[in-house]
């Protein structure tokens, strides 16, 4: 696809919100001549546990720190692990990276959630987790899956990457729940940059974690913090080189004193184009309540009449980039041979979804360029 616009009219899907106060704190770093994981990690994970009201620990991205719950979780080979096959490729590759397998399962029709039927399907006796991808920012069936998994005696590992400031009975995402990982991602609700973070109450993960991130080098993280390493050390499991580096956590200190701000853009945005969407016969959309979900993104679902494909050129060709969130696991060539019956709704929609533009920097005349072309699709080529 051509852009014939230029990059500064462009509507774009999404993009980092930064301002002058995250690259004064990067140049602070830089001065210090200190770059790696110090008291920046240390203030970061400080204002984060405040956030939560519980320990977390952060590290290089969210792809990370699934990767770190699952194995802190004590998750391994021929382990299986329910997960929802339309979720970012991340979710599988974390479960695969500690040689567990993942079982693509199905998702609700009104969230694009994890589908509680469906799991109940595809537990074995090798299932040892469930892991609830948060899309888009809501949490769908989250009861009725703790209360499947309490029964069963499974972990559950929340990919709530969409999800940093949603929030369930007036709590924020991450203040519970079994363990909790976020990504911190450029175009993510908050950024650090790269980034991400695992939350829990579960001290023992997190200690491990703690410990796994930097190599697995035990009790190495306070000698970090303080600008320091530890030079005498033992390591008893695989570890990885997983930590934030203070460079990061530099601009995740901004960042989350614009969580409010950023999340109630991103809610009345959301609540706009429901306005602007609401009876289009041929457009559905998530409805939830903005109220209390930050949405990380915008999907819509396009009627069977409309070609996707000439949809997503028409607006490109308008200046107003779109997105598809995501192609189903289980069509991936390394994940395909782990799927066990058919996915139906994932199968009905997947084809039709595409993601609308939403970020902070966006205005109602940004989102009203957008459904307006839309209109214009249609009534040229339905």
């Amino acid at each position: 696809m051509k852009e014939n616009k230029t990059q500064k009219n462009i509507i774009r899907l999404s993009k980092s919100v930064l301002s002058l106060e995250e690259k004064e704190a990067v140049n602070e770093v830089l001065t210090k001549e200190y770059l790696g994981m110090g008291n920046y990690v240390k203030e970061f994970e400080k204002q984060l546990s405040n956030l939560f009201n519980r320990d977390a620990v952060c590290v290089v991205n969210g792809t990370a720190a699934l990767h770190l719950a699952l194995q802190a979780c004590g998750i391994k080979k021929g382990d299986e692990v329910l997960v929802q096959s339309i979720t970012y490729l991340a979710s599988y590759q974390a479960i695969s990276a500690v040689g567990a397998t993942p079982i693509p399962c199905d998702i609700t029709l009104d969230s694009f959630t994890l589908d509680i039927e469906d799991i109940k399907k595809k537990l074995t006796s090798k299932t040892k987790a469930i892991m609830p991808v948060h899309y888009a920012g809501a949490l769908g069936d989250y009861e009725k899956i703790y209360a499947f998994a309490k029964e069963n005696k499974l972990r559950i590992i929340e990919d709530a990457a969409h999800a940093f400031g949603t929030k369930n009975k007036n709590r924020y995402v991450g203040s519970f729940g079994d363990v909790v990982c976020f990504s911190f991602d450029g175009i993510k609700n908050i950024t650090s940059g790269e980034g991400g973070c695992v939350v829990s109450s579960d001290q023992e993960v997190i200690n491990k974690i703690k410990d796994l991130r930097l190599l697995g080098v035990i009790n190495d993280s306070e000698a970090r913090y303080e600008g320091k390493r530890s030079w005498d050390f033992d390591v008893n499991e695989q570890g990885w080189r997983y930590h934030m580096s203070d460079l990061m956590a530099s601009i995740g200190l901004s960042q989350i004193k614009k969580l409010e701000e950023f999340a109630k853009a991103r809610q009345n945005l959301a609540k706009f184009y429901d306005n602007l969407l609401e009876n289009n016969q041929y457009i559905k959309f998530l409805k939830k309540d903005y109220n209390s979900i930050v949405p990380h993104i915008y999907p819509i679902i396009l009627s069977e009449t409309i070609d996707r494909n000439n949809f997503q050129e028409f607006l490109l060709q308008k200046g107003i980039q779109t997105g598809i969130h995501y192609k189903p696991n289980h069509f991936l060539t390394f994940y395909k041979k782990h799927l066990t019956g058919k996915l139906r709704n994932t199968d009905l929609i997947h084809k039709r979804i595409v993601t609308l533009p939403l970020h902070p920097d966006l205005n109602y005349k940004d989102i009203e360029t957008v459904v307006l072309s839309i209109k214009e699709y249609i009534s040229k080529f339905i």
